[in-house]
């Protein structure tokens, strides 16, 4: 499913990099990634010759991770594979928001800011949605629900192409699930993204089954089957980090 203007989620990192997440990014000649903390998400050109992967080894460091994300260029040889994983890029294919609950999206909603980050970090750890850091949440606007003053669930903004809005970290609590947070938090989401003119997307692995209903649910369509894939540059080895749905 493709069409007009979504030309742009073809390489959402590097443009994401270049345009709205440019604060973020650390530059070498033709490579891009996401200063320490942020993200592990690296760019090259779409057609990369050496001299781009050699921009990108020196700009990350020997033996350091790099998350190619989507893009369909594999390294050289000496450059050690990580993890390749099956996936799905989603567009949100609707006109207004998803139908709210009977108490709205925004019931029970609230905004997670630099203070939260230990208790994100916690949630994360236990739920396993994807690539998350100690400043990932500069990327965009991060919320939760809390029960009993305990953080719970949660969803973000992550990828800014132009025109786009990345929807990702979408996780609740193994105690907490089957009450509807992730459609109240996706939902509360979608509404901020549309408010500001830009539609929503997201990735999700292809094995994960459940959170593919829901998004389909929630309007979400597939514009493309991609893979995921991770390296680590030439000249030593390290610990591989976490992911699971992306």
């Amino acid at each position: 499913m493709t069409g007009p203007g979504d030309a742009a989620l073809d390489d959402p990192v590097g443009e994401s990099l270049r345009r709205h997440h440019t604060h973020l990014a650390r530059r070498l000649g033709g490579a891009a990634t996401y200063i320490p903390g942020v993200a592990t998400f690296s760019s090259v050109p779409a057609e990369p010759d050496a001299a781009a992967w050699d921009d990108l080894a020196t700009l990350l460091g020997p033996g350091e991770f790099a998350d190619m994300f989507s893009c369909p260029a594999i390294p050289p040889p000496d450059w050690e594979p990580v993890f390749v994983l099956e996936g799905r890029q989603m567009i949100w294919a609707g006109d207004g928001v998803p139908d709210p609950p009977a108490e709205g999206f925004d019931s029970g909603v609230v905004e997670l800011g630099a203070e939260d980050v230990p208790e994100m970090l916690g949630l994360v750890e236990r739920t396993r949605p994807g690539p998350f850091w100690p400043r990932t949440h500069e990327l965009g606007t991060y919320l939760g629900i809390r029960d009993g003053g305990a953080l719970v669930a949660m969803v973000g903004e992550r990828l800014r192409p132009p025109g786009w809005t990345e929807i990702s970290a979408v996780c609740t609590a193994p105690e907490a699930r089957g009450q509807g947070h992730a459609v109240r938090l996706i939902g509360a989401l979608i509404a901020r993204v549309v408010a500001r003119g830009e539609r929503p997307f997201l990735h999700v692995a292809e094995a994960n089954t459940g959170a593919l209903a829901l998004y389909e649910r929630l309007g979400f369509a597939t514009r493309k089957h991609v893979t995921f894939r991770g390296f680590r540059t030439p000249c030593g080895a390290g610990a591989t980090p976490a992911r699971s749905d992306r």
